[in-house]
């Protein structure tokens, strides 16, 4: 057993310092880091503002003009009604231009017939098919042409064609020549089921418009 002397020696040695050149150097701590950087915010919008989107699908892709800003159509259809407006869809009986007689064969309807015949033919219910134009004709240039028109007529099955006779207005004395001869001579035909005046902007009384009757099948 060690004795009470000895055990104070090596406490007080114990206490004393090491030498230098039994001590260990201080570890060096590691420099903090600096904190991160927050990143700032990012506008998407201008971020990919140059990216173009990929095309879906195979089919080209056809770039067609704008259409017009003004409604042609629209237009037109202004026109037609200020037109119907200003002269009506159905002349007058007396709705004869200046410096014309009035005429009995104004208007015709073969005997037997219904007056709603006559009235759908006013309204234009029949299409016009064909035309003829005697202007310039003598009367009998234009008997012949309208004979020949007619059967030309009946030939192709037309139902309603118009004849423009002409109001007369370059002829001596301004009196219409054909007017009233040629609306006699459809009177005689025996195809020949109405006629009526022709409206304002298809001619007025210088023309006629014919309903003629249905071809007879083969």
């Amino acid at each position: 057993m060690a004795k009470l002397s000895e055990l104070k020696h090596l406490f007080a040695q114990a206490k004393r310092p090491a030498p230098a050149s039994l001590r260990r150097p201080p570890t060096k701590q590691p420099a903090a880091e600096p904190p991160a950087a927050q990143p700032a915010d990012i506008d998407l919008r201008e971020a990919f503002a140059d990216v173009q989107p990929l095309r879906t699908g195979d089919r080209a892709e056809i770039r067609r003009p704008a259409p017009a800003g003004i409604a042609s159509q629209r237009l037109a259809d202004d026109a037609d009604a200020l037109a119907a407006s200003k002269y009506g869809v159905e002349p007058s009986p007396l709705s004869w231009e200046a410096g014309q007689e009035h005429d009995v064969h104004q208007t015709f309807l073969r005997k037997g017939l219904g007056a709603d015949v006559l009235s759908k033919l006013r309204r234009g219910q029949w299409s016009v098919q064909g035309e003829l134009d005697l202007h310039r004709l003598t009367r009998d240039e234009a008997r012949d042409a309208l004979t020949g028109f007619l059967n030309e007529a009946r030939g192709h099955g037309w139902r309603c064609v118009r004849i423009i006779h002409g109001k007369g207005l370059s002829s001596p004395n301004r009196e219409p020549v054909l007017k009233g001869r040629v609306r006699l001579w459809l009177a005689q035909r025996d195809e020949v089921l109405a006629y009526c005046e022709a409206p304002h902007h298809a001619g007025g009384s210088g023309a006629v418009v014919v309903l003629l009757k249905a071809r007879t099948p083969a």
